[in-house]
Order: structure tokens, then C-alpha cells, then sequence
């Protein structure tokens, strides 16, 4: 008997009660961000400083977005910046782990094709050799190993993989037809443009229509509007469900009517050899941005620092830090601040805001999420349908699948890889779902993210080398009615002082093309305050 035949048999044995049990639990780790920290800034009780230096820019966090910004600072020969980050390494929702197989995503792990609106990264891809030739092109050329490899997805339902992610097979005509008709409408939407001749939904969001009409899109949820288009069947709220879920965190009847639709009618990017529908992929996820960046600029990014006061004046901006590791807070004295952290943390440590910006900054919600990425020492095997492909979806599941940090290589090495495994806790509140995280251990996760596994690959137990665990409270912005549109984000955007917002919360919603662009634009903003003619790298709508 071959090995894999005795672990399928095996596995249908445990099934059926034959076994004597399931293996034990695969050891690994509960990762988590730095929720000990934030919960002291929360509750007060931080240090004051005992020290006093002065600095001409601080960049408040190093995701993707205060990344963008150092990098955008640096090419333009400003190099008088510092940049503090509260976690133990840089990434943000980009972070990513490595073991002795493969690197892997512990959060964002894909970019669309980018389309000429999202230049800055566009020009980014292309300084770090993804986008080959012209970044200005329509249709850019991109290295070949970035896009993802075939097949690239597929939807386990019924007992079986079929490719792609809809939900269609067997449905009666009239859910067809439905579908179809949801389809045509997206494709409308894609089309569209509003009265001021922009397109109604573009990424970044900030050069989408201003059109009163679609703008009014974001003041309903996405279920009313589903509703109010008479779209009912169970598979177009499946794939809506999941759209939502898989870029914002929450489920339909939460997020806004305008953000459910910018997932379908944003994505228009192109690219020469490659279908429509491509992704740029790595086995690390967006974290290969980060990575790189980080090589080619080795940034001094200061980790465990937590800035939990900030006022701000005519003249300058004063930080209070404290460095987890030194155990002591210091006092930085910044002639300008770009904020690249969750607006959540600024609406604390903004000390004397202005009400209106105080009261901006209060409102944003933050969806939490698990992540489990599961060693396994050889490929989970194909019981029925489609082959495994990097993005492998569970329709009847509160997670979203997951991915093979070892697709783009999979021809090459076919033995061992890791499975990332995505879990938002979409039907939780926000608060709930983070006591959750705090009082669930990773065995817990462990297991359930195991359990969920076992239903397309029965043999996963038997493979499971390890089970790692990251629990992400503040994971991704809420993009209900009136986050993205609405007077809180206008009040931010129209805001003008020594403090420059740049993470993608000033969007409303949490993706890489807003977190590259805000950065960009925070950076682009700084250096008009010193002076320093360059350029913009932003799209010029």
C-alpha cells in the first residue's frame, strides 16, 4: 500500500468511528499583534518621557502605507526621517512568516492588476522588477513569476472542487439566470461614469466619480440594494457574502452598497499574457513588497514603540513614544508627522484634535480576523473535482479557504508546502469578535481551522506537520454606510496642518493600492511643507 492511500484510508477509518483517534495536535504558535500595548494606551498608565530629541519627520507605523511614504521620501533625496513601529517588525496587514519550506502570508496576500489610476504602484511594481517596461502603459507587461500561476482558483461545494468561485452548478434556471443578470450589472457598473466624466468606481477610491447619484450608494448597505434590485437567490448573496468577507471583513448587510459594488467594478485592470481576472502572488503574500523595500532601503524603523500622545502646533509636532523594549517613553519633537497607523490609534493619542477631526477619528471600526498557516509534509490530495489550485474556497464555511504558499512553485517542488487558512469574524461584533481572539487559545484555532480542512482533504490530519495561529484584532477597516463618502472621511481629507494622514483608513477601505497611494500622497504633501520640488508619482485625474 502507498503511503498516501494508508492515510486516506486511515482518515475515512477516523471518520467512521474504526480509528482509535486522530493524531494529536501538530505543535506551533499563537501569534497575535501587540494587543498588550495597545490595552495600555487604551487604559492609560503609560510613562511620561525622560527624554527630549527633536526630529524633522516621524512616521507613525510601518505597513505598507508608511512604507510607501519613507520609500517616496527617499526618492526624492529626503532621507531626515524616522520611523516608529508598534509591532515587532515591520508589514503591517502585509506581514508574513518563513519556514525551512517556504515563505508564507499572515495577512494580504494578492494585488489585481493594478490600472494606471494606482501609478504610485504601479511605479513601485516596476522599481522592484514586477512590472517590466512602461508603468504608464494600458496594458503593462509583468514578471512572469509574480502572476499567479494556473490553475488559480477553485470552490469545494457539494462533495466536490469545481473551478472558479461561483456557486452555480446545479442551480435551477432561474438562478442562472440571475447570476447573469448580477453580472451584466457589474459590467454596467464598470462602465459607468458620472456626470463629472470620471468613472464611478476606480481604486484608489479618491479618483472615482463625485457624482451625487453613485455617491449615494454608500449611504445603504449592500443587502438593501441586493434587495431593492430584486437579486434573491442564495448564490448571488453567496458570492457577495464572500466578496465582502474576503476584502472588508464583514458581511453584506454591513458593509455599504457602494463598497460591495467597488469589489466587482474596480477590478479592470489588464495586463499582456495574462487574463483579465489575473493577480500579482507571492508565497509571502504582499509581504514580498516588504521585503523588498525594506532590502533595497533598509529603513531604521524603530519596533515595540508606541506613540500614545501627540499634539500638534503651529510650529511643530510633539510625540510621546513609549519603547516597549527600553521600557521608558521619550518625547520626540517633529516638524511634521506622517500618521501611517489605524486611525483607531490616532483618535487616542491626538490630543488636542480639533473637535471635528477628534470626533472623525473616533468613528472608524475594525474588523478582527485569524490566520492559521498549517505545514504539511507533503500536498493534501485531490479527492473529487478540479485540480488544487492557490486559491481554494469552502462554500459551506465561516472561513474563506485558503492558499498555497507554494503554488507559483508547485511543478518544482511538489513535496511539502503550508496551507494559509483565513478566517474573518464577520458574523461577531467587532468587540466581540476581539474578546474572542483574547480568550480563545490556539489550540482552539488550531483545531477548528483542522476541522475545516478535514472536509475537502480527510487525510489533514495525518499530514499536519504544525499549526500556527495569528489572531489580528484591528485586521481591516468597516466600510459601512457612510465610511468612504461620508463626513468623517471628507473632514480627514480636507484637514491641512503638521500632521499628515496616510494610512488607507483615510479610503474606507483596507487594500494595497490605497495603502501605496495614501502613503505616497502623505510623503508628497511633507516635502511641499519643506520645500522640495518633485514630481507628484500620484495619478493626475
Amino acid at each position: 500500500m502507498q503511503r498516501r492511500d494508508f492515510l486516506l484510508t486511515s482518515a475515512a477509518l477516523a471518520a467512521a468511528g474504526c480509528a482509535k483517534g486522530d493524531p494529536p495536535l501538530p505543535p506551533g504558535e499563537m501569534l497575535a499583534t501587540s494587543h498588550a500595548l495597545g490595552h495600555r494606551m487604551r487604559d492609560g498608565g503609560l510613562p511620561a518621557a525622560t527624554e527630549k530629541r527633536k526630529a524633522k519627520v516621524v512616521i507613525v507605523g510601518a505597513g505598507l502605507s508608511g512604507l510607501c511614504a519613507a520609500w517616496r521620501l527617499r526618492r526624492a533625496g529626503f532621507s531626515d526621517f524616522e520611523i516608529l513601529e508598534l509591532e515587532s517588525a515591520p508589514g503591517g496587514n502585509a506581514r508574513w512568516g518563513e519556514s525551512a519550506v517556504t515563505r508564507y502570508p499572515w495577512g494580504s496576500h494578492y494585488i489585481p492588476l493594478p490600472t494606471r489610476e494606482s501609478r504610485a504602484l504601479r511605479l513601485l511594481l516596476a522599481e522592484l522588477g514586477v512590472l517590466l517596461g512602461d508603468p504608464e502603459a494600458e496594458t503593462p507587461r509583468y514578471e512572469e513569476r509574480a502572476l499567479c500561476q494556473a490553475p488559480q482558483e477553485r470552490l469545494y461545494r457539494n462533495g466536490t472542487w469545481d473551478e472558479h468561485l461561483v456557486p452555480i452548478a446545479g442551480r435551477s434556471r432561474g438562478e442562472v439566470e440571475e447570476w447573469e443578470r448580477f453580472q451584466r450589472r457589474m459590467r454596467e457598473f464598470q462602465q459607468l461614469r458620472g456626470k463629472d466624466g470620471r468613472r464611478a468606481f476606480v481604486i484608489p477610491v479618491e479618483h472615482s466619480s463625485r457624482d451625487p447619484a453613485i455617491l449615494a450608494l454608500d449611504r445603504i448597505t449592500m443587502g438593501a440594494w441586493l434587495q431593492a434590485e430584486g437579486f434573491h437567490s442564495e448564490a448571488v448573496r453567496w458570492v457577495v457574502n464572500y466578496a465582502c468577507r474576503d476584502d472588508y471583513g464583514c458581511e453584506y448587510r454591513v458593509a455599504s452598497a457602494w463598497a460591495g459594488i467597488h469589489y466587482f467594478a474596480c477590478r479592470v485592470g489588464s495586463a499582456r499574457d495574462a487574463d483579465h481576472d489575473a493577480v500579482l502572488t507571492w508565497p509571502e503574500g504582499n509581504g514580498f513588497l516588504v521585503r523588498e523595500l525594506m532590502k533595497r532601503y533598509a529603513f531604521d524603523v524603530k519596533p515595540a514603540a508606541i506613540v500614545h500622545r501627540m499634539e500638534e502646533t503651529a510650529k511643530g509636532v510633539t510625540l510621546t513614544a513609549f519603547l516597549a523594549r527600553e521600557n521608558r517613553s521619550v518625547a520626540i519633537e517633529a516638524e511634521h508627522v506622517i500618521w501611517a497607523a489605524p486611525f483607531g490609534f490616532a483618535a487616542r493619542a491626538f490630543a488636542n484634535a480639533p473637535p471635528p477631526i477628534a470626533e472623525a477619528l473616533r468613528s472608524y471600526d475594525y474588523a478582527p480576523w485569524i490566520t492559521a498557516n498549517v505545514a504539511l509534509s507533503e500536498l493534501p490530495y485531490i479527492h473529487h473535482g478540479a485540480p488544487l489550485s492557490w486559491d481554494n474556497v469552502l462554500y459551506d464555511s465561516p472561513s474563506l479557504g485558503y492558499v498555497v504558499a507554494t503554488h507559483q512553485g508547485l511543478q518544482a517542488r511538489p513535496g511539502p508546502t503550508v496551507l494559509t487558512w483565513y478566517l474573518p469574524l464577520a458574523t461577531d461584533t467587532p468587540a466581540a469578535g476581539r474578546k474572542r481572539l483574547l480568550e480563545t487559545p490556539r489550540e482552539a484555532w488550531a483545531e477548528m481551522a483542522l476541522a475545516e480542512l478535514a472536509k475537502p482533504h480527510p487525510e489533514i490530519r495525518q499530514i499536519a506537520q504544525r499549526v500556527d495561529v495569528f489572531a489580528n484584532g484591528h485586521a481591516m477597516v468597516i466600510p459601512r454606510p457612510g465610511r468612504i463618502w461620508g463626513g468623517a472621511a471628507q473632514v480627514i481629507a480636507a484637514r491641512k496642518g503638521r500632521v499628515h494622514f496616510a494610512h488607507a483608513d483615510a479610503s474606507g477601505v483596507s487594500l494595497v493600492e490605497e495603502a501605496a497611494d495614501r502613503g505616497v500622497a502623505a510623503a508628497e504633501s511633507t516635502l511641499a511643507s519643506f520645500s522640495v520640488r518633485t514630481s507628484s508619482m500620484r495619478w493626475n485625474s
